[in-house]
């Protein structure tokens, strides 16, 4: 027998109310101390994420808000991911399957958002100039994250939705809980993009997994000291057009070749006709944003910066006269 007193008193209420949630009652429950480890290690998953929310929105206001057609693709793919959670987020209320509920918001803020959306922007936020339209961009859909994510978790995390909404303090309502999903524009819809981003995560996978072989063999620290190869031996140029994958990647440069690339390139089974080749990056770091590029240093009135954060540094700079 496990107590529930017990829990509340070592792992609090949510803990309990989110094994509760993530219980599949189709079968047979089972509660133990290893089980409610796992259900500790994803509480803090979507806890860490509301936090991150929290840091990244600090002094978010309307003026900085960005209309949905001026963003770039990225941003547009995760509204595109928020309308579709929506859907499933409702259709399980509906049918009660709350297992596949807590799935879905798990798995949305540990991969897509946590091992990829904020993984890709966290460069963005901390280096682009404050009036950046990428910047704005991102921090108008976090500011759209935030409202959905306090939302959707407030039933399950009650004491967890509540701290984030009171943490912030914007809302017009003084309790998450005096708050109704919101409704989510029919035009966020893109199943177009979803497609071509689900293709590009693919080659990011690629990328990525040659550049934490070179890691593990101790050749290279960061990711951001390497500068990749990428062969393709499919027509890409559709796909690649206006797509910056070295910052997708995190990676100082990405070289696109057409080809089959060499025997040794890296290659993973499930991705066809694409390998990877890391090479070490050139140039200087930059201090800022520690990419390594040949224009470091270039720019006298900001040295050891490439060209994106001398500027930047130069726009902070106007705006303290």
């Amino acid at each position: 027998v496990v107590a529930p007193e017990d829990i509340l008193s070592t792992q609090g209420a949510d803990i309990l109310r989110l094994w509760v949630v993530a219980s599949n009652y189709e079968e047979d429950l089972r509660i133990g101390p290893e089980i409610l480890k796992y259900q500790g290690d994803a509480y803090k998953r979507l806890r860490y994420t509301l936090r991150y929310l929290l840091g990244c929105l600090e002094g978010f206001s309307e003026s900085e808000r960005l209309p949905v057609e001026e963003m770039p693709e990225l941003e547009r793919w995760v509204l595109h991911r928020l309308w579709a959670l929506d859907a499933q987020v409702r259709a399980n209320i509906e049918d009660y399957d709350f297992h596949a509920l807590f799935q879905a918001l798990h798995n949305f803020c540990a991969v897509d958002l946590s091992a990829f959306y904020f993984d890709v922007r966290k460069d963005s936020l901390y280096c682009d100039p404050q009036a950046a339209t990428r910047r704005r961009a991102c921090r108008t859909v976090l500011d759209e994250l935030f409202s959905c994510l306090t939302a959707w978790l407030a039933p399950i995390l009650c004491f967890t939705a509540e701290e984030a909404w009171w943490c912030r303090g914007t809302g017009p309502e003084d309790s998450v809980h005096l708050r109704t999903f919101p409704e989510i524009p029919a035009s966020w819809r893109d199943d177009a993009l979803a497609e071509k981003w689900a293709r590009l995560r693919e080659l990011r996978r690629v990328i990525t997994g040659a550049v934490e072989l070179e890691r593990a063999q101790k050749r290279i620290g960061s990711s951001l000291q390497s500068s990749v190869e990428l062969y393709i031996d499919w027509d890409f140029e559709a796909l690649l057009s206006g797509v910056d994958m070295a910052e997708i990647a995190i990676t100082s440069g990405v070289t696109l070749i057409a080809g089959q690339g060499p025997d040794d390139a890296f290659r993973l089974e499930d991705v066809a006709g694409v390998a990877a080749v890391p090479l070490p990056a050139e140039g200087e770091k930059c201090q800022r944003c520690w990419r390594i590029l040949p224009e470091v240093g270039q720019r006298a009135e900001a040295p050891d910066t490439c060209n994106r954060c001398a500027d930047a540094v130069s726009s902070l700079g106007r705006a303290a006269q």
